[in-house]
């Protein structure tokens, strides 16, 4: 079966960043994405928060050179919101939808 070669782009952030977030990632090149929301605790401690609700987790797959923008997108949230992104490389199976 042949597959092609991506990266997974998770983003675990604040819901007030979805949108900015959502939109930028499709501005970049991502074709579709993953929404899901989340609760957890990191570095800031247990993120649940009453008004804003649940973190939200965004997961794309894209190619390599679109998952570096993406990523240096995300970092100008870093020092003000509760926000992490992480990649892993990843085989797409159905080649023809990525």
């Amino acid at each position: 079966m042949e597959t092609k070669n991506a990266t997974m782009v998770t983003i675990v952030a604040e819901r007030l960043l979805r949108d900015r977030l959502v939109e930028k990632i499709r501005a970049l090149g991502a074709k579709g994405f993953t929404l899901t929301e989340v609760q957890g605790e990191g570095s800031r401690g247990w993120q649940a928060h009453e008004f804003e609700g649940p973190s939200v987790k965004i997961e794309t797959l894209v190619r390599a050179e679109v998952a570096e923008k993406i990523v240096e997108a995300v970092a100008k949230y870093f020092e003000h919101h509760a926000v992490i992104v992480y990649l892993t490389d990843a085989k797409v199976v159905r080649v023809r939808k990525f």
